[in-house]
């Protein structure tokens, strides 16, 4: 008769420990919470359009615009609410959600710079870490011709190098963008959104890659070849739009300083674009008035620059050329 109540109170113990533990739990979560709460700021995205093209996303792109929305003038605003933090910043993190695009709406960067402190991680479009192969199983781009034929997962190239967003806010501007790994008309494509504005003397978005796949040699002998050949697809809402592109060589001493070529787009179409090396004119310190040297090439950007705009802009492959 004694032991009975030494025995309910065995019993009883695993019940009681799994109490103790869903308290400690909450606590944890509140104060995880709480934490959370102070290192996610509170702020409101700029309006921003998606610019409407059916497609089927492989990422998924992170200005929140109305995924039912198919108009070519579409335009949303998307405020974050208090409650929503927690899960925004944890979805930013790759904790949970889908696959995340590169976000650089708060991206710190120059023309033809860095992507800034928000680039994301690699993640494949089933939630698995990408993993780069070792550089000696990419072909370096003046060897094959190609830049980027889109063969490797996103964000990196077909030639071992790495596709990153770059904008104004470094030098005091406000443009925002985001750029993604989609499919566009049947076509497989980096798709970069954006908003550019003029305001505090900024106006620009762009997607970017590096061209020499040893970093210790950081430029490339593309001499042999002619040009740039791209294929690109403006999905805006204007029936024709402007973008560059720019290149950059061992020439520009300066961030904003690049060979610069203008291609006006036609809306809702696929075109390849040709440009030779006297398309591109020098812009900045160490460029300007001096011919492009294409043997010392470093960097290529497509850019949405110098005029306010909001646009999408696909990119599906980056060749050299050769005339014949």
């Amino acid at each position: 008769i004694q032991a009975k109540p030494y025995l309910h109170e065995e019993a009883c113990a695993p019940v009681q420990a799994m109490k103790l533990s869903f308290v400690y739990l909450f606590i944890l979560v509140s104060s995880q919470k709480s934490i959370v709460r102070a290192i996610v700021p509170d702020y409101t995205l700029d309006t921003v359009s998606r610019c409407g093209w059916s497609n089927d996303r492989s990422s998924t792109t992170v200005l929140h615009a109305d995924a039912n929305s198919d108009g070519d003038n579409v335009t949303d605003t998307v405020n974050y609410r208090k409650d929503n933090k927690a899960m925004a910043f944890l979805r930013r993190k790759g904790i949970v959600g889908q696959t995340k695009a590169q976000d650089f709406i708060n991206a710190m960067g120059v023309d033809e710079g860095p992507v800034g402190k928000s680039f994301a991680d690699n993640v494949s479009k089933e939630g698995m870490k990408v993993v780069r192969k070792a550089r000696g199983a990419y072909v370096e781009c003046t060897a094959s011709g190609t830049v980027d034929d889109l063969s490797e997962p996103f964000p990196f190239t077909s030639s071992g190098t790495q596709w990153a967003g770059v904008t104004d806010r470094v030098m005091g501007g406000v443009s925002s963008g985001s750029l993604t790994r989609e499919t566009v008309e049947g076509r497989l494509a980096n798709v970069l959104r954006g908003k550019v504005s003029l305001d505090n003397a900024g106006g620009f978005v762009q997607m970017a890659t590096d061209l020499a796949l040893d970093p210790a040699v950081a430029s490339v002998d593309a001499s042999q070849y002619d040009g740039i050949e791209i294929e690109l697809y403006y999905g805006g809402s204007e029936k024709k739009e402007s973008f560059n592109v720019h290149l950059r060589n061992l020439a520009c001493i300066r961030q904003f300083s690049s060979y610069r070529a203008t291609v006006e787009l036609e809306s809702r179409r696929w075109t390849r674009v040709r440009l030779g090396w006297d398309s591109f004119r020098g812009y900045g310190p160490g460029a300007e008035n001096i011919a492009i040297d294409p043997s010392t090439l470093r960097r290529l950007g497509v850019v949405a620059i110098g005029k306010k705009m909001i646009f999408s802009l696909a990119l599906t492959t980056v060749h050299f050329f050769t005339e014949t």
